[in-house]
């Protein structure tokens, strides 16, 4: 028997895959499918410098809430691995260690964390049905991407231009994919209740 106090998630949280339940196989099956979304967001890519938008943060958010924290994070790791081996699956359909050294590398960097973090809030309930805890999460995930990735982009062109360029232009598009994501996990939500 199990101690309802010891489990990961709140009762009644909504986490729609419960993965975590779930056999070893289709996990890894999901680990899978989760990086082959990730590299497809990463195609999606308006050109920017020194950093490029993608779908990344959308995706990496929208793991995170439908995977919970530990299945999310480690998706994002695996893709990550796919991307230092070499595999298009970077932003552009890049790949290959000199991403994780650029000015890219924060960011990289962060999207395990965030999806991690994601994960752990839709665990506790932020994502069950209520839309503006659900953004705040998405808005939180986003937030954190952007501040890991403009330090370390800081590191290397100074605080001002890292601010210019590796945070401003992408707060509106954190905004809407923030929402995107929110709309996501409700539409699963729902249709799993339909199920």
């Amino acid at each position: 028997m199990t101690n309802p106090s010891s489990t990961a998630t709140v009762q009644g949280a909504f986490v729609p895959l419960r993965l975590t339940d779930r056999p070893l196989a289709l996990q890894a099956a999901a680990v899978l499918l989760g990086t082959l979304f990730l590299a497809a967001s990463s195609w999606i890519e308006v050109p920017m410098f020194p950093v490029p938008m993608t779908m990344q943060t959308f995706a990496v958010t929208l793991i995170g809430a439908l995977y919970g924290w530990r299945l999310g994070a480690i998706t994002v790791i695996a893709w990550l691995g796919e991307g230092a081996l070499g595999l298009p699956v970077l932003a552009g359909g890049g790949g290959g260690l000199v991403h994780f050294a650029g000015p890219t590398a924060g960011y990289l960097f962060a999207f395990p964390i965030a999806a991690a973090l994601v994960g752990f809030l839709a665990e506790r309930g932020w994502t069950n049905g209520n839309l503006v805890t659900s953004v705040i999460a998405m808005l939180i995930g986003n937030a954190l991407i952007l501040a890991i990735g403009g330090a370390v982009l800081a590191a290397m062109i100074g605080v001002s231009d890292a601010i210019t360029y590796g945070v401003t232009p992408f707060i509106i598009g954190a905004i809407v994919k923030s929402a995107l994501a929110t709309a996501s996990v409700e539409a699963t939500r729902r249709a799993k209740q339909k199920a």
